[in-house]
């Protein structure tokens, strides 16, 4: 399977977003300031804008799901129960995952925003999909949402994820790294490799390549033990 993006262009009124690229298996985080273009890279990449121009290339492609931004642009049920079964998804594994046990019969615009990320972002996560688009998964999670959404995003190498985030403390492990230097999206490369390479990492990313370690990934896990080689 490959997602082959193919001097695309886009402009929606305002500074023209380029990509260039071939997105494959795996988990491809793409970093960038707010305004960058994540989110108009992720609605073309699921189909639903045509690039101005150059071409959008999907080979192998099946199934394609994207997650928004705001959850709520993505429900059609009156109560958390028809929303779930709108997915097709099992009401019996929702509502345990998404901490909505007992709340079933309620109106899903009546959860906080959190909730109702973690309900929508629970029946997606439910089905397998080729290609799989992530904008901003973790916006309005705690702490304990973002460890979750990282665990199921990991558990999706064999589809091409899109992980378009500028989370900065909770990430999962990835495969690829990709950036907007301005509007234009770069490919860094695979993990680790291109970690010393990435222009907008985190902060604690930084700090540790300022000493001269490379941490094996960016999870969370992978940012202690590199912490821990500090006093090794």
């Amino acid at each position: 399977m490959e997602l082959f993006f193919d001097g695309v262009a886009i402009s929606r009124g305002g500074p023209v977003i380029r990509a260039s690229g071939r997105f494959g298996p795996g988990i491809n985080l793409v970093s960038g300031r707010v305004g960058a273009g994540k989110s108009t890279l992720a609605a073309m990449a699921a189909g639903l804008l045509a690039p101005g121009e150059g071409a959008i290339i999907r080979d192998g492609i099946r199934s394609t799901m994207i997650s928004f931004q705001f959850p709520e642009w993505q429900l059609s049920g009156n109560t958390i129960r028809e929303e779930i079964r709108s997915w097709g998804a099992d009401e019996g594994e929702i509502l345990p995952l998404a901490g909505l046990v007992g709340r079933e019969g309620d109106d899903p615009l009546s959860l906080s925003r959190g909730e109702l990320k973690k309900l929508v972002l629970s029946c997606i996560f439910e089905k397998a999909w080729d290609l799989l688009i992530l904008d901003e998964p973790f916006s309005a999670l705690d702490c304990s949402g973002k460890r979750e959404i990282c665990r199921l995003i990991e558990a999706r190498r064999s589809s091409i994820v899109i992980l378009c985030t500028h989370e900065q403390h909770f990430l999962p492990r990835v495969d690829s790294l990709w950036e907007f230097q301005g509007h234009e999206l770069v490919c860094r490369g695979t993990v680790p490799d291109a970690l010393t390479r990435w222009e907008l990492a985190p902060p604690s990313v930084k700090a540790l390549l300022s000493r001269g370690i490379v941490p094996h990934n960016i999870s969370e896990g992978d940012l202690a033990e590199a912490a821990c080689r500090i006093h090794g």
